[in-house]
């Protein structure tokens, strides 16, 4: 069975490494969440709501939502007259 490893177990710069990525992946998922709160759901790709709950995988749902998940604001025009 494998040993838990606990943060008293971990060396300074392991908890410096653990510190930069968890400060990474929240200041990423609160920029999503953010820009998902704000932007109009015409320039959304997909429900607000899955976006809103896919946002807080990790960091992979941050950087989907930029990636995928919304549209240029310059759409917001086009998307109003379809």
């Amino acid at each position: 069975m494998k040993k838990v490893r606990h943060w008293r177990d971990l060396s300074p710069r392991q908890r410096v490494g653990a510190i930069v990525g968890v400060s990474v992946q929240l200041a990423l998922a609160a920029a999503a969440w953010r820009d998902l709160a704000t932007r109009p759901a015409a320039l959304v790709n997909g429900p607000k709501a899955v976006w809103s709950l896919l946002i807080g995988v990790n960091f992979v749902g941050p950087l989907a939502y930029f990636a995928g998940g919304r549209r240029a604001r310059g759409e917001l025009d086009q998307a109003g007259r379809n």
